[in-house]
């Protein structure tokens, strides 16, 4: 991952709101990292991990662990396409 070295930073308040709720009703999301990496997956869970946040989700029957802050975009037809904004 190309910001696993940089220090973590904080994704906006509404933004981690919506991740909730994907989370909370295990929403299949299309989810495009800031890399340029584009997968489908469901949202399982938010953890904080020595104080960075992550997305935990399952892809083709694998669990992956995606920091908030790699994440570019991620849509859902009930939600939108929500692009996380970094915290000031």
């Amino acid at each position: 991952m190309v910001m696993t070295e940089k220090e973590y930073q904080p994704i906006n308040c509404d933004d981690y709101d919506n991740l909730e709720l994907a989370c909370q009703h295990h929403l299949v999301l299309e989810i495009k990292l800031r890399g340029g990496e584009k997968l489908e997956a469901k949202a399982c869970d938010l953890q904080l991990k020595k104080k960075v946040e992550y997305l935990i989700v399952e892809a083709d029957g694998e669990q992956r662990e995606l920091r908030l802050d790699n994440i570019a975009y991620f849509s859902h037809p009930t939600l939108g396409k929500i692009e996380i904004s970094l915290a000031d």
